[in-house]
């Protein structure tokens, strides 16, 4: 993992990761990469998420591959990593609350009012407790204890182990 990569979070990489989101796709050969990784339970957590979060997943997934990392527990969880954006009843969030929830972090007061104001079940709420709603998803759906820690603590300020290898590959993207 590169040392001290700047993170990009400039409005215009925002914008061109929205217009990426948009046109996103999964080809054939991308879902049966995901397959032969996913056990059945974290499949159908892939399989949940909305084609834009699935392309994102399997594009962190693959800069891992780049970087080197072969541990099929960090593969399978850059895989799912996102999968805790999904609500409670398998709804996937709608693209516009992540324009929302991604203009309000850089307000964390706003933020963190918008999570807790709006309820457990809201998109902003969701968006911002996804690492650990995607860890316990996992764990529902039978994965290891070590890939249900890595995505519990992949957001966390400073990572360690799977979690910092897959943060750090989360924010190439």
């Amino acid at each position: 993992m590169p040392p001290d990569q700047p993170q990009r979070s400039d409005l215009a990489y925002r914008f061109s990761q929205f217009r990426r989101a948009v046109g996103a796709r999964v080809t054939p050969e991308d879902l049966m990469l995901a397959a032969d990784l996913l056990t059945p339970g974290e499949w159908r957590l892939f399989m949940a998420m909305p084609t834009y979060d699935r392309r994102h997943c399997l594009d962190v997934c693959a800069t891992l591959q780049a970087a080197g990392h072969t541990e099929p527990l960090l593969l399978r969880a850059a895989l799912i990593h996102d999968c805790g954006k999904v609500d409670d009843a398998g709804r996937p969030m709608a693209l516009g609350w992540y324009v929302v929830a991604t203009i309000l972090k850089r307000m964390p007061a706003l933020y963190l009012a918008a999570a807790r104001l709006g309820g457990a079940h809201h998109p902003v709420a969701i968006y911002a407790e996804h690492a650990w709603r995607g860890a316990r998803m996992a764990a529902a759906a039978g994965s290891p204890p070590e890939l249900v820690a890595t995505l519990r603590h992949y957001h966390d300020p400073q990572p360690e182990g799977a979690a910092a290898r897959l943060q750090w590959a989360d924010e190439q993207h």
